[in-house]
């Protein structure tokens, strides 16, 4: 039985090897490529190129500038303009406006943070307003205009350094 198995393996293994060789390699012969097309030199692409954009750089352009389009692609609707009605006013001279006082920045007290102290709490402001975050402690300035005069609890005192006059920002709930 031995021997009867060794042949068939053999003559199996045998044959899978005769058609393994058949499918590598194969019987039919290739055509031979054509040959390659010779290109164009560079200096002649070169050439069709600039010629290319030079036709191109004489395209007109336009002289007009666009016009508004006649309706807002994204609004459903047109808004209504309304006319505002001028009001005459009194002409203003210089010194009217150089004695003009000027109306205090929109500041608002965001909050108030304390820190223990050898003297007391030290406490620290954050004012928001200018587009800017600012955080104080008493004497330091807000803007070029205010320096802080004094901190409670909800509420800070700013003094205007040009007119001394104060300013009181209380924290809103």
């Amino acid at each position: 039985m031995n021997l009867k198995r060794a042949a068939t393996i053999g003559v199996v293994g045998g044959v899978l090897a005769v058609w393994l060789a058949a499918v590598a390699t194969s019987r039919r012969r290739e055509a031979p490529a054509p040959p390659v097309a010779r290109r164009a030199p560079v200096d002649t692409r070169s050439a069709a190129l600039a010629d290319e954009i030079a036709r191109l750089h004489e395209h007109p352009h336009p002289t007009a500038p666009p016009q508004q389009p006649g309706r807002n692609l994204f609004q459903f609707r047109a808004p209504k303009v309304k006319a505002l009605a001028v009001a005459p006013h009194a002409a203003l001279t210089e010194a009217a406006l150089a004695n003009a006082p000027l109306p205090p920045p929109a500041l608002k007290l965001s909050g108030v943070a304390e820190d223990p102290g050898q003297d007391g709490p030290v406490r620290t402001a954050v004012i928001s307003g200018v587009g800017q975050l600012f955080l104080v402690k008493e004497g330091e300035m807000v803007t070029p205009r205010y320096r802080v005069a004094r901190i409670s609890d909800d509420v800070v005192e700013l003094v205007d350094v040009g007119t001394s006059e104060p300013l009181r920002i209380a924290m809103r709930p």
